[in-house]
């Protein structure tokens, strides 16, 4: 952005808890981008760097993106979602086709069917990314992810399929499409003895890593809502340890996984909320719960688990699975990845024989599960850690710089010159908002008065138009107004 003095940026993500996730990291880097961005809001404030919207958004207000981003830098944060919809597609092209960069990015494999992503280069149906940069790129740099260990625990199902007949198979045991998620739900039922003894085992490790690390995490996958709610009690019933829920049915959700990403907290439970793109880099171990089979969610849950935080050294995540078959492959193909590394660098050989199978029907018919039964210990599949490749210990990256465009401001067209400003943050700007509101409110009843004939004195004052398009600056100097109004 340094070569687009005084253009926008523009961030657009796929869901709300993403927008608050890419503000605050933003942030960061000194970037101030305005999360709770509205169509309607005017011109944005001449402190602000730009906004983060949703696809969703995009689709709605095509013509209003477009405006912020002509000449400026977009983001595409999960391109992939972009062919979710037609009305998606098309709202992306219209709105971030006179943007002079467009930055593309997707952690998830480009999608295989017949929707186009927009601005994707496509070679006989299939879409090109332009720079990979894949785990095994990840692993070979040393110190930009954790490694990941899969351990997993055999068990003996037993349950009543639709047509009554009692079934019972272990993991090892080879069955249809059908039988084999029936046998991956018996196994996952919270009435049984196997999901408490591989939660208990989840639970030692995390509580041995928060021995090191005392904000370690730990994240269950859960089928749904009610198996959500509970492994939640489960976990506090035989460890005293409260787990924090997030299921979709609760308008809360996004507040609890941002609290709990900053928080101490062990346990977060949730059903498909942290699949993609969430952001809680205190994530060390996990309990593969869900009847989820696919190695696109497999590698997305994994995903959650690889960040990795300064002081990290050697800290090895784990995610615990179920021993089904189609859950080892994934792992397996994520260790044979991890292994491949370890023979470029001279390490040993490995031949890999086995291919993952393509993904089985998960349709579930009713049956009701009768008992699970622990096999044996839990075991670490062949991702295991592997001392000789992990990074030393402190050894972390100093960060990146940063050289910031200079703001850009209503009054001043795109490239034009303009005096540095404190960066602004969206607390502090909201807390700004909610006093200016308060105090307009008092007013009212003081000066005996209506709200617009309030605000309208107050934004004369200030020297502005609309509140939402008012700097920092502008709003201590609107409050300031307020309250010797308020005095007088």
């Amino acid at each position: 952005m340094a070569e687009l003095p005084g253009r926008r940026v523009v961030v657009v993500a796929p869901t709300a808890h993403l927008k608050t996730q890419w503000a605050r990291a933003a942030a960061g880097f000194g970037l101030t981008l305005e999360d709770r961005w509205r169509p309607d809001a005017g011109t944005l404030p001449g402190d602000v760097h730009g906004v983060v919207t949703t696809y969703q958004q995009v689709a709605s207000a095509a013509d209003q993106v477009a405006a912020l981003a002509q000449g400026g830098l977009v983001v595409l944060d999960e391109i992939h979602h972009a062919g979710d919809e037609r009305a998606w597609g098309l709202g992306v092209r219209t709105a971030c086709r006179g943007a002079a960069w467009r930055l593309g990015l997707s952690g998830t494999p480009f999608r295989s069917d017949s929707h186009a992503i927009p601005f994707v280069r496509y070679a006989l149906d299939e879409a090109l990314p332009d720079f990979e940069y894949g785990y095994g790129d990840a692993l070979a740099d040393r110190g930009v992810i954790r490694h990941v260990e899969f351990p997993s625990l055999d068990g003996d199902m037993e349950w009543i399929d639709a047509d009554g007949s009692v079934r019972s198979a272990s993991f090892g045991e080879t069955l249809s499409g059908t039988l084999a998620s029936q046998r991956l739900r018996t196994a996952l039922s919270v009435d049984g003895e196997w999901l408490p003894a591989v939660i208990d085992a989840a639970h030692a490790r995390l509580v041995g890593l928060r021995r090191r690390r005392p904000d370690a995490g730990g994240l269950v996958i859960a089928i749904d809502q009610e198996h959500a709610r509970a492994i939640a009690r489960l976990i506090e019933r035989r460890h005293g340890a409260r787990a924090v829920v997030a299921t979709s049915d609760d308008a809360e959700a996004s507040t609890r996984i941002a609290r709990f990403a900053t928080s101490t907290e062990p346990w977060l439970v949730a059903v498909r909320m942290v699949s993609e793109g969430v952001d809680i880099p205190r994530l060390s171990v996990g309990v593969y719960a869900t009847t989820t089979t696919t190695e696109l969610f497999f590698r997305q849950a994994v995903g959650r688990f690889v960040r990795t935080r300064p002081g990290d050294g050697d800290l090895v995540a784990a995610l615990y699975i179920p021993a089904d078959r189609r859950l080892r492959l994934h792992a397996d193909e994520i260790a044979r990845i991890r292994r491949h590394r370890l023979v470029t660098a001279g390490h040993r050989r490995v031949v890999v024989t086995e291919e993952s199978p393509r993904d089985p029907s998960e349709q579930m018919s009713l049956f009701v599960a009768v008992s699970a039964t622990p096999v044996g210990a839990v075991g670490a599949t062949p991702a295991a850690h592997d001392a000789s490749s992990s990074a030393p210990a402190g050894e972390d990256d100093d960060g990146i710089v940063l050289e910031l465009p200079p703001l850009p401001s209503p009054s001043r067209p795109p490239g034009a010159a303009m005096t540095p400003q404190r960066p602004a943050t969206m607390q502090r700007r909201r807390h700004l908002r909610h006093l200016n509101a308060v105090r307009a409110a008092e007013l009212v009843r003081h000066a005996n008065s209506s709200h617009a004939s309030v605000n309208a004195e107050l934004n004369r004052l200030a020297g502005i138009t609309r509140i939402t398009e008012a700097t920092e600056a502008e709003l201590e100097r609107r409050l300031a107004a307020a309250e010797r109004w308020l005095r007088s």
